[in-house]
């Protein structure tokens, strides 16, 4: 039996897609002056989300990047750098929510077995 539940799980795998949309944004922005690099992203959330309405298991989420088929400038690159850097924001602002999230409810059940909480 696990000490954790499906909601913790869940956290832990959308942390992990959560990093990997991370490295891929970073990796687009990296090419931002590659000519025909066409950039990557993950729909962690999509992916994690239905996973758990079919009843499959968080920690058995497998999170696939595809490729994004677009074009911004002459040379074929399809990044768009303020669109990414937004991005990035973003998902860097959800990673922190998701931690702060695991964090309080590990807090909850070391309290509740009476060990001091862990700092944040």
């Amino acid at each position: 039996m696990s000490l954790l539940d499906n909601t913790q799980l869940a956290l832990e795998s959308a942390m992990n897609g959560a990093m990997l949309r991370q490295s891929l944004l970073a990796n687009d922005l990296a090419n931002a002056a590659t000519p025909g690099f066409k950039p990557e992203d993950v729909n962690f959330q999509q992916t994690l989300a239905s996973a758990m309405a079919s009843g499959q298991s968080p920690t058995s989420v497998t999170f696939t990047p595809y490729v994004q088929n677009v074009t911004n400038a002459q040379n074929g690159n399809g990044v768009n750098p303020a669109v990414i850097n937004s991005d990035i924001a973003e998902n860097g602002l959800l990673y922190s929510e998701l931690t702060q999230i695991a964090t309080t409810r590990e807090n909850i059940l070391l309290t509740a077995i009476g060990s001091p909480p862990a700092v944040p």
